[in-house]
């Protein structure tokens, strides 16, 4: 019989979005190493710059988002509620926490350790997966309401050459952990590569190359692929490229098949894609011809999002 805390912590961490699809018995072990908290409204629950040492999922209550400049200034990023989470950022780089979080109302969450965290993220490449996805929504929309809230100043700082020389020295930075914990690395100067060495393929060479085994790997960008896309087929979009490569092609055999699809009228996703599997070093990569349309034109398997 399970244990009464368990029970109860199993339903909140199935209705995080980010353990969506995880079995009962995974959400069993998850629920076996979190403790709850309730924090009053106002509760400071961590400020920017504090050591990131725990994960957290929303119960009840809400929560705000913000950060402080150099003179106090607050800048409000979100409001989250029931089901939401926060303070994966920073023990997914290891870095001080970047937002303040303070509860609005009394709230209740349920916390998970650094500990736990990065042993979840080892053992459970889906979950991995889901945080990288979310990550690369915040930090987009983060960026939006910052860039807001500066064209908004009256005198908004200029950037001096000393500015442009620590950014560059962070970006070098960044890279040289990137390539110290990606074993595949990113190379410094780029390589260049043949046309030649992506061949094209119709869909009905493509369906029989996926029976075989291919990787059928769709570019296009993940809110199109949730809407529709070939069954079975990986969602590799090029914002989150080294990321998603980085946990699900890091270890692939660089003989296997991979077939790509994915363009519109405008951007050609499958191109830019397939060109940067063969500069990993993939010599076995194909383009569709056509790609979903001609796929779905001969009435071969796709999934497409259900109507909540």
């Amino acid at each position: 019989m399970d244990d009464p805390k368990e029970q109860d912590m199993r339903p909140t961490l199935a209705g995080a979005s980010l353990f969506e699809g995880v079995s009962r018995e995974q959400l069993l072990e998850f629920a076996r190493v979190v403790t709850e908290k309730t924090l009053s409204p106002g509760t400071m629950i961590f400020e920017q710059g504090d050591p990131g040492d725990s994960f957290y999922i929303i119960r009840s209550g809400k929560v705000q988002v913000f950060r402080k400049g150099d003179q106090g200034i607050e800048t409000q990023l979100s409001v989250l509620g029931p089901g939401d989470s926060f303070g994966e950022m920073a023990l997914l780089t290891g870095k001080p926490r970047s937002a303040c979080i303070r509860a609005l109302d009394e709230t209740e969450v349920t916390v998970l350790p650094k500990e736990e965290f990065d042993r979840i993220l080892q053992g459970h490449p889906d979950v991995s997966l889901a945080f990288v996805k979310q990550m690369s929504e915040w930090l987009l929309r983060d960026e939006a309401r910052l860039q807001t809230a500066t064209e908004r100043a009256l005198q908004p700082p200029r950037l001096t050459w000393l500015d442009f020389a620590f950014i560059a020295a962070v970006v070098v930075l960044c890279g040289l952990i990137f390539n110290t914990a990606n074993p595949n690395g990113l190379p410094w100067i780029p390589k260049t590569y043949a046309h030649d060495s992506v061949t094209f393929v119709s869909p009905e060479e493509g369906k029989a190359a996926f029976d075989r085994g291919a990787v059928m790997v769709d570019a296009r960008p993940s809110n199109f692929f949730d809407e529709e896309h070939i069954k079975g087929a990986v969602n590799l979009p090029l914002p989150v490229f080294d990321f998603v490569y980085m946990m699900q092609f890091g270890s692939m055999d660089k003989e296997k098949p991979i077939i790509v699809y994915g363009r519109n009228v405008s951007r050609r996703y499958d191109s830019e894609v397939a060109y940067r599997l063969v500069l990993r070093g993939h010599r076995n990569v194909s383009i569709m011809k056509k790609g979903l349309s001609g796929w779905e034109k001969q009435q071969y398997p796709v999934a497409v999002q259900e109507d909540s």
